[in-house]
C-alpha cells in the first residue's frame, strides 16, 4: 500500500507499450481540452478525496464534472503516474511530490502550457494542472499608474528588486510574464529566468531569453541565481523566493546591480517585507532589513475577485520604495509604510483597501466582495 505501491505500478507503467502510452496522454489531453473550453484555470483528479471525479476551478470555484463515471484510485494512480518522467519518478520518491510542466496542442492549433504537481494524498496520488496563458498579456493592460510601469521596464530602472505577491491563484505569474515580455519587446539585453517549473516561454525578441528549469537545467533555485552572475545577464526572474537560502542568493545578484523579479506567497506590501525578514533568525534580522531596504524597489500584491457579471477581476496594492519608505523598512515601522502607500497617488502607489473601493466604485464588484477581501477592514469601511 502507500508509496510502495504506486512506485510498483509505476514500475509496471515502464512496460507498457507506447501505443497504450500514447492512449493515456490522449485521455489526459481530452480532460485538458474540456478544461480549456469551460475557461477553468486548475484541474485536480486523483485519491479518494475527489470522490473519483474530475474537479475544474471556474471563476474561482471548484466544481467536480459529473458527466462521467467515477475512477478507481488505481486508475487515476496510472493516469497520473503516466504524465511524470524518470526525474519526477526520482522526486515523487524523495519528496513526496513531483512539480513539472506538460504541454497539449488545443483545436486552435495553440500549444497550450500547464505548470502541474503530483503529490500523495493518504498514500495515494493527487494531482493538480493549472493553465498558463497562451499570450502574454500587455503590461497596458493591468491597469498599473503610468510612473509604476515606468519602475518595471529596464530602459528606466536598471537594478533593484521587484516582487510580485498574492496567495495561490492570484495571478502572479500571469503579471510577472506581462513584465518580461514588455521588457523582451522594449530593450537589447538578456533576461534569465529561473523557474520550477518554467512556465510560459517567452521567444526571444530584442532579448535574448534564457529558461532555466530547477531540477532539469540547474539543482536549485540558489545555484541558477549564482550561476547567472556569469551569464551576462541585464534582468534575473527567481520564480519564488522560497527559503533563506533563495532570498540571499535573490539579495546578492540586486546588490551587484542587476534588476530582479520575484514572487511570494503573501497578500500585502507590508507582509512580504516582514515575510523576507522573518526567514532568518532574529540576531541577522536587523542586517536584513538593511540589506532588503537598500535594494527594494517596488512590491505588487495582487488578489483576483469575482465579477459582476462573471469572471474575474484583478485588485492590486503597490509600494514604491522612496527614501522615507526606506527608512521606514530599516526601522521595521510598518505602519508608516502602510500611511505611506495611502498617501503616495502620485507616485503611483495605492492600498489594496483603496482599490478595491475603486472597482466597487466603478460597479466591477459588490460591495460585499470588496469588504471580504480587504485586509484592513476598518480602513475600507472608512473609505466608503
Amino acid at each position: 500500500m502507500g508509496l510502495d505501491r504506486i512506485l510498483f505500478q509505476s514500475e509496471q507503467l515502464g512496460k507498457v507499450d507506447t501505443q497504450n502510452r500514447n492512449n493515456l496522454k490522449l485521455f489526459v489531453d481530452t480532460i485538458l481540452e474540456r478544461m480549456t473550453m469551460s475557461s477553468a484555470s486548475d484541474v485536480d483528479l486523483g485519491s479518494t478525496s475527489t470522490r473519483g471525479l474530475v474537479w475544474y476551478r471556474i471563476d474561482g470555484d471548484k466544481r467536480p464534472d459529473l458527466s462521467n463515471a467515477p475512477f478507481s484510485v488505481d486508475q487515476t494512480n496510472v493516469i497520473i503516474l503516466s504524465l511524470l518522467s524518470s526525474r519526477g519518478i526520482a522526486d515523487l520518491r524523495e519528496d513526496k511530490s513531483a512539480d513539472f510542466s506538460y504541454e497539449t496542442p488545443l483545436a486552435s492549433g495553440d500549444m497550450q502550457r500547464f505548470r502541474a504537481t503530483a503529490y500523495l494524498d493518504m498514500g495515494q496520488m493527487a494531482l493538480n494542472m493549472r493553465a498558463i496563458s497562451t499570450r502574454p498579456r500587455p503590461l497596458r493592460s493591468l491597469g498599473f499608474h503610468p510612473s509604476i510601469e515606468k519602475g518595471l521596464m529596464f530602459r528606466h530602472v536598471r537594478d533593484g528588486l521587484t516582487l510580485i505577491t498574492g496567495v495561490t491563484g492570484s495571478g502572479k505569474s500571469t503579471t510577472l510574464d506581462a513584465v518580461i515580455h514588455a521588457n523582451n519587446e522594449d530593450f537589447n539585453g538578456h533576461i534569465v529566468i529561473i523557474g520550477r517549473p518554467i512556465e510560459y516561454i517567452h521567444s526571444s525578441a530584442k532579448c535574448i531569453v534564457r529558461h532555466r528549469e530547477v531540477g532539469q537545467d540547474v539543482a536549485t533555485f540558489k545555484d541558477g541565481i549564482v550561476q547567472s552572475l556569469r551569464q551576462d545577464p541585464d534582468m534575473v526572474v527567481i520564480g519564488e523566493m522560497r527559503d533563506p537560502e533563495t532570498i540571499s542568493a535573490g539579495l546578492e545578484i540586486t546588490d551587484s546591480g542587476h534588476k530582479v523579479f520575484s514572487t511570494l506567497h503573501t497578500s500585502s506590501a507590508v507582509e512580504s517585507i516582514d515575510r523576507i525578514v522573518a526567514e532568518y533568525p532574529p540576531s541577522e534580522q536587523p542586517r536584513i532589513r538593511i540589506r532588503l531596504a537598500d535594494v527594494l524597489r517596488c512590491i505588487v500584491s495582487q488578489k483576483l475577485l469575482p465579477k459582476v457579471g462573471g469572471g474575474r477581476i484583478l485588485a492590486k496594492e503597490v509600494l514604491w520604495v522612496t527614501s522615507p519608505a526606506r527608512a521606514a523598512i530599516k526601522n521595521d515601522n510598518s505602519s508608516e509604510i502602510y500611511q505611506m502607500m495611502w498617501e503616495g497617488w502620485n507616485n503611483g502607489q495605492i492600498t489594496l483597501e483603496q482599490d478595491l473601493y475603486r472597482l466597487m466604485r466603478q460597479g466591477l464588484i459588490t460591495p460585499e466582495v470588496a469588504l471580504d477581501h480587504a485586509n484592513n477592514k476598518r480602513r475600507f469601511q472608512q473609505l466608503v
